[in-house]
């Protein structure tokens, strides 16, 4: 396997744990709505949060709302309707960006909340 993808999902697994710590249930990870996918469905009393993870090595820093993308933001988006609709969510929803950040065997997580409201422009 290679070496990005395991990186990826160690980040994946860390972003997990720190929703858990922080109270979050988790619904779903690698939800896949046809092509599209929702990294992580988690849920906290108030809404349900589609996660976007991104995992980068410290050599290769950007600020977590430059990480995700329009484009990746309108696939995010379309998915997040296909959730609600297939399991008749009635809870307000948002969108984060998790970035773990390796430092050799040393991971940072910061959690972005309300990281990007997506439009379909």
């Amino acid at each position: 396997m290679a070496e990005s993808h395991l990186l990826g999902e160690k980040g994946e697994e860390l972003a997990a744990n720190h929703l858990k710590e922080k109270g979050y249930k988790i619904l779903h990870r690698n939800w896949k709505s046809g092509k599209m996918e929702l990294d992580i469905v988690a849920e906290n009393k108030e809404s349900v949060v589609f996660v976007e993870v991104k995992t980068r090595s410290e050599n290769f820093l950007a600020d977590a709302k430059d990480t995700v993308p329009r484009e990746k933001q309108r696939f995010m988006l379309f998915a997040a309707e296909n959730y609600i609709k297939r399991y008749n969510i009635n809870k307000d929803s948002r969108f984060d960006i998790i970035t773990v950040i390796s430092k050799g065997q040393n991971f940072t997580v910061e959690h972005l909340e309300n990281a990007f409201y997506p439009t379909l422009r």
